[in-house]
């Protein structure tokens, strides 16, 4: 008796304790201690009722911490995959040390005689785990209002922190029900007659680079795609040939989450690769007569076009998955690339290292393309790995999967893994060891593919213009005019204004923003 007499003051006492942790403005917390013991009694009593529960609660989930310790001890024998009843139970306790602190083992028999059946253990187990989640949200409005109160914390940094907490709270309850096979049939069948009244054959999004296009059939929704390389190898040169063909020749929306470029240095780069420019001479501005003429027939087909940036710096996974939420929702976005993966992070959440980060990025980005139903495109880094290796032949440094850098979590959540390796860099000859003329070459290795093959496709890489090319043939330029002031007049304008006579133009300096009071021009 002195035994139990102890046991229950150490409850009487522990609750008031746990009620001042969550306890806000005077107001008693969230619970249900009557249904808490419910649950438990149920889970003693029926066989196969933890099966039911095992994925909706955990010991944190109840209120009461003698429910608590009752629960872990139930949670350790399911797991053991044990016969859980009320003897399994209190021995289970009493090796764990926490029988007396769980109320001793007549507790433990009243539970079971208070419930006649284990019928309803779901549904009350829910309303257990809804309250427990009713009490992590006051908790964590509580501890952001306090710290928003106090002048030493940085606005930015706790909006930041207090994203990465909802977003964690939250996936705690993400549940998605089970889908009957029917409509996932007739989804499947739809797909397959689209493709096939499409011109091009293709289920997915067309990237303008016909072999890459014919092994996966267009970049599917939903589909996680990662492009690796080492640095100088072209990648964001990649991504930007890609979003300017889908963006101009197919008027695919396209968002760039750019991480390691400014707006300004992107939009540099895609009038070098669309105007054929050197980007030396786009940055001095030196640009001879033909090249002005050249750059302002040229640039007409930029304008307009579905393509958005973002070039915010240190983006995290919270404030991408709402900008392209935003994006989906108010511009129809088809396709998202993310420059790179690396330089994300994921504010407001704790990790022992940062491969466990890089892990979790990976892992939302999958996510968010299967919530949005759009694939996403995000550049990675390789280790040095690759430079290790001989290069006595073009096959040394070629990269592997093992090759991606920080984490192995990469290449498990995504569908399809890509490499660039350029031949021509490491062998510095034109030629490789059989004599084939390697220069320009560059090799889009597709090194994992969960729905196809994986294959290696040739593509041309002109330097010069930082522009990736169809291996076979030349990549056609538009024909459509795009709605906008500078082809509102003559197709061929000098240095006079737009919409004037065609004059040739006289060299130094052109004036493209046009007089006072015109239209501000897209750029």
């Amino acid at each position: 008796m002195p035994q139990d007499n102890t046991s229950g003051s150490q409850r009487r006492t522990s609750k008031p304790q746990h009620v001042s942790v969550f306890d806000h403005g005077g107001r008693i917390p969230p619970r249900d201690n009557d249904l808490e013991e419910a649950v438990l009694g149920a889970l003693m009593l029926e066989k196969d009722a933890y099966t039911v529960v095992c994925d909706i609660l955990k010991p944190e989930s109840f209120y009461d911490p003698s429910n608590q310790k009752i629960y872990a001890a139930i949670q350790s024998l399911g797991a053991a995959q044990q016969s859980i009843d009320m003897l399994t139970v209190t021995e289970k306790l009493r090796l764990m040390g926490e029988l007396e602190a769980a109320g001793g083992p007549l507790r433990i028999s009243e539970l079971t005689s208070r419930v006649a059946s284990g019928a309803h253990v779901e549904f009350h187990a829910r309303i257990v785990a809804q309250k427990y989640l009713a009490r992590e949200l006051i908790k964590f409005a509580s501890q952001i209002e306090a710290q928003a109160f106090d002048e030493s914390y940085d606005v930015d940094d706790l909006l930041q922190e207090a994203e990465g907490k909802l977003f964690e709270i939250s996936q705690r309850n993400v549940k998605k029900d089970v889908t009957q096979i029917d409509p996932v049939i007739n989804s499947a069948i739809e797909q397959i007659q689209t493709a096939a009244n499409r011109a091009s054959g293709l289920s997915g999004l067309e990237t303008g680079y016909h072999e890459l296009d014919k092994l996966t059939s267009g970049w599917q929704r939903s589909d996680l795609i990662i492009i690796a390389a080492r640095p100088a190898m072209g990648k964001t040169a990649f991504v930007l040939s890609m979003a300017k063909n889908m963006a101009v020749n197919y008027n695919i929306p396209v968002a760039i989450f750019s991480l390691e470029m400014s707006n300004l240095q992107l939009v540099n780069r895609l009038i070098q690769n669309t105007c054929e420019i050197e980007g030396e001479k786009i940055k001095s501005g030196q640009l001879t007569q033909m090249e002005w003429d050249q750059l302002m027939s040229r640039v007409k087909n930029l304008y307009s076009a579905p393509l958005y940036i973002d070039d915010t710096a240190s983006l995290s996974i919270f404030e991408l998955r709402t900008k392209a939420r935003r994006l989906v929702r108010e511009h129809n976005v088809s396709f998202i690339i993310i420059d790179y993966l690396q330089l994300m992070n994921a504010s407001g959440m704790k990790f022992g290292s940062r491969e466990q980060e890089v892990s979790m990025i990976s892992r939302s980005l999958k996510q968010l393309a299967k919530e949005l139903n759009i694939p996403i495109v995000a550049l990675s880094q390789l280790n040095r790995s690759v430079e290790s290796r001989g290069a006595d032949s073009k096959d040394g440094k070629r990269p592997q999967l093992s090759d991606l850098r920080e984490s192995g979590a990469i290449e498990q959540d995504a569908d399809i893994v890509c490499f660039i390796h350029r031949p021509e860099y490491y062998l510095r000859s034109g030629v490789d060891a059989a004599g084939n003329d390697i220069r320009g070459l560059a090799e889009f290795i597709v090194a994992k593919h969960r729905s196809g093959r994986v294959d290696d496709v040739k593509m041309r890489f002109k330097s010069r213009y930082a522009r990736f090319e169809n291996w076979d043939s030349e990549p056609e330029m538009t024909s459509g005019s795009k709605v906008s002031r500078l082809n509102a007049g003559d197709d061929d304008f000098g240095g006079g204004g737009f919409g004037q006579p065609a004059s040739p133009f006289s060299g130094g300096s052109a004036d493209i923003l046009g007089a006072p009071g015109d239209d501000v021009a897209p750029f």
